[in-house]
C-alpha cells in the first residue's frame, strides 16, 4: 500500500505543476491580448544574444573534473601532512581521519571550480 501511494503523490505532483504553469501563462497571455497587445510577442524570432548550452556545459563539467582533481590532490597533501596513522586505541579525541580531509578538499575544491565556471559563463554571455 505504501509504494503506490508515493507514486501517485508524485505523478499528482507533477501534474498540478504541469497545469499550473500552463494555465496561468495561458492568462497571462489572455490577458495582455485583451489589453490591446500584439500577439507575435509570444513568438520569439530573434535568439538572444548568448552562448551556446552545450558551450557552458562542456565549460563547466571540465571545470568540475579539474576541481575534483585538486581537491583530490590537495586532500592526499593534507592527509600526508597531518593524518595520524596509529592504531584506533591510540588516537585523541581530537583526531581528525584522512578520510575527512579527501571530502573536504574535494567539495571545496569542486565548489570553488563552479564558482569559477559561473563567473566565465557570465562573461561569455556579457559578450
Amino acid at each position: 500500500m505504501g509504494p503506490e501511494i508515493v507514486f501517485i503523490f508524485i505523478f499528482a505532483v507533477i501534474f498540478g505543476v504541469f497545469y499550473l504553469y500552463f494555465s496561468t501563462r495561458n492568462k497571462e497571455r489572455l490577458a495582455l491580448i485583451e489589453k490591446g497587445a500584439d500577439a507575435s510577442i509570444f513568438m520569439s524570432s530573434k535568439k538572444r544574444n548568448a552562448a551556446p548550452f552545450w558551450k557552458v556545459l562542456i565549460l563547466n563539467l571540465g571545470l568540475l573534473a579539474v576541481g575534483v582533481g585538486v581537491g583530490i590532490l590537495l586532500g592526499s597533501m593534507l592527509s600526508y601532512n597531518f593524518g595520524y596513522s596509529g592504531n584506533y586505541s591510540d588516537r585523541p579525541n581530537n583526531y581528525v581521519s584522512s578520510e575527512t580531509f579527501y571530502a573536504a578538499a574535494i567539495f571545496l575544491c569542486a565548489g570553488a571550480s563552479l564558482l569559477i565556471g559561473f563567473k566565465i559563463t557570465k562573461s561569455l554571455d556579457q559578450e
